[in-house]
Parts: C-alpha cells; structure tokens; sequence
C-alpha cells in the first residue's frame, strides 16, 4: 500500500472513531501514529500538541499536517488532513439534515449524557500520559506549578500562558540558573 494512502488511511480511522473533540483524539493519535505506525517519536508528539496549541487551528488537524508533513513532505500533510477530516464532513453533511428532527430526542440526550464522562476520562488519560513525559525534572515541575497557579489566580490570557511558559523554560533550562 503506498504510504501517502496509509496517511490518508490512518488518519481517517482517527477521525472516523474520535468523537469529542481534539484532546478525546489524542489516546487514538498517540495510538495509531506513535506506537502503531512509528511515524513520530513520543518526544515528537508531545511537542506536536505543544505546537498545535500554539497555532490556529484544531488540534486533529495541525497534528494531521504536522506528522503528514514529516512522513512525506506537502502531499503527506494533504492527505493526512483530508483523511483526518473527511468522516466530519461526511456525516455533518448527513446529519444536518436530521438534526433538527433529532435534537429533542430523549435517546440522543441520554447517549450524550453517557459520552460526556468517558471523554472526561480520555482526556485524563492523556494528561496524565503527557505529564510523564513532560514532567521529567523539578525545573519542569516548578514551572507546572507556577503557571498552574497563574492560571488559579488569574484570568490570564493563554496565548500568555505560552508566553510565560517559554519565559520560563529560557530562565530555568537555557539560562540554567536552577
């Protein structure tokens, strides 16, 4: 099978099978790019997420582009991003039309209600999965903890969150004061 149609492949099952957004993705991107396909390094993929918070866009999609960009070049990216988004737009095309009719339905309420916890519990999962590999050192601590604590006290912008956070990383890992 050629590679950029195993892109396409991969990235579609990922968007096939996520429901909830993109950090419920995650366990599924780590899964299928990481560890079943060896595309990235888990180090890549945590910088990947890094990454997409950083720039517009959801986080599926700049991931899909990224490791598609880095597994074969622009057409990589192209079809990693198609195939991640194409069962969306598949089935918001569908389902528009039924949505209305749909939307009051106790069956679709109550299945809604029951996928609320278990995307909870991904995106747990995946904080926790990340915080093992970020957290390798007391520096990385420290600084969990101080933005954990600007983010408790303050309504801060997250665009200056990342900013305090590379502020932070120069101070205690590019200056080694620590």
């Amino acid at each position: 099978m050629s590679l950029l149609i195993k892109v396409f492949l991969s990235f579609l099952k990922i968007g096939a099978f996520s429901f909830g957004g993109g950090y419920a993705m995650l366990p599924l991107i780590q899964r299928e790019i990481v560890e079943s396909n060896n595309w990235i390094t888990y180090k890549e993929f945590v910088d990947i997420i890094g990454i997409s918070q950083m720039t517009p866009g959801p986080i599926a999609i700049n991931s899909a582009t990224f490791v598609g960009f880095n597994v074969s070049g622009v057409l990589g990216s192209i079809c990693a991003t198609l195939g991640v988004i194409s069962f969306s737009f598949i089935l918001v095309s569908i389902a528009n039309h039924y949505i209305v009719k749909f939307k009051e339905s106790y069956i679709m309420k109550a299945a809604l209600a029951g996928m609320r916890p278990a995307l909870i519990g991904l995106i747990i999962s995946v904080f926790l999965s990340l915080g093992r590999e970020s957290y390798k050192d007391i520096k990385s601590v420290i600084i969990g903890i101080i933005i954990l604590g600007l983010l408790f006290t303050n309504k801060l912008h997250p665009i200056l969150i990342i900013v305090i956070s590379g502020i932070l990383g120069i101070i205690f890992y590019g200056l080694i004061l620590i």
